[in-house]
Order: structure tokens, then C-alpha cells, then sequence
């Protein structure tokens, strides 16, 4: 029976002055003051996270509208390539239709000479 009244005393002892809510408040603060202050420090841990979330959002909002403007110039120029191409195309499909052998050599030579051309200046 003593061994048990010591570990009430020792418990006493380890867990003294805390309550079940947490620290038992000292005679200088009040409950009411304590509760207080908690919320005014969650209140300010909030506002620092809806800062940071305002920032956040800001940063995602010029993000999405830079990519915007890149995706829109590649647009434009995509256009611009497709008409291009499609000028060239109507010029091969000219060439290819008037038979000319003669032609068709000088075009498939000059081709060759670009091509080759390209080549080394990028090498």
C-alpha cells in the first residue's frame, strides 16, 4: 500500500501544475487573458499564411499570364510557318505538274547545293 501512495506522491510531483487542459494558469493572468493571447497569436500565424497565400496566387496569376503570351506569339508564328509552307507546297505541286524534266533537275540540284550549303555553315 506504500509503494502505491508513493507513486501518487511521485506522479504528484512530475505532472505538478499541469491540468488536463494544459498549464494551469499563475494568479497573475486569468484564463480569459491566456485564451486571449493564444488567439492573437493564432490570428497573426494566419495572417502571415493569407499573406503568403496572396503572394503565392500573385506570382501563379503573372506566371500563367506570361505563358499566355508566349503560347499566343507561337500561335502567330505557327501561322505565319503554315502559310509559308503552304506557298512552297503550291509551288512544288506547280513544278511537279508541268513535266518538265529540265526543271525538275535544276530544282532537285539546287535543293542538293542548299542543303549541303546549310550543312557545313552550321558544322
Amino acid at each position: 500500500m506504500n509503494s502505491r501512495r508513493d507513486y501518487r506522491g511521485n506522479r504528484a510531483a512530475l505532472f505538478d501544475g499541469i491540468e488536463e487542459g494544459g498549464i494551469r494558469a499563475s494568479s497573475s493572468y486569468s484564463s480569459h487573458e491566456i485564451d486571449e493571447h493564444d488567439n492573437d497569436l493564432a490570428l497573426d500565424g494566419l495572417q502571415d499564411r493569407v499573406i503568403l497565400l496572396k503572394r503565392l496566387s500573385g506570382d501563379i496569376n503573372e506566371e500563367v499570364d506570361s505563358h499566355n503570351r508566349i503560347l499566343d506569339h507561337m500561335g502567330n508564328d505557327m501561322d505565319s510557318s503554315r502559310g509559308i509552307l503552304s506557298g512552297t507546297m503550291d509551288r512544288f505541286k506547280m513544278v511537279f505538274e508541268t513535266k518538265s524534266s529540265r526543271r525538275m533537275a535544276t530544282l532537285v540540284t539546287s535543293f542538293v547545293v542548299l542543303f549541303l550549303l546549310i550543312y557545313y555553315l552550321t558544322k
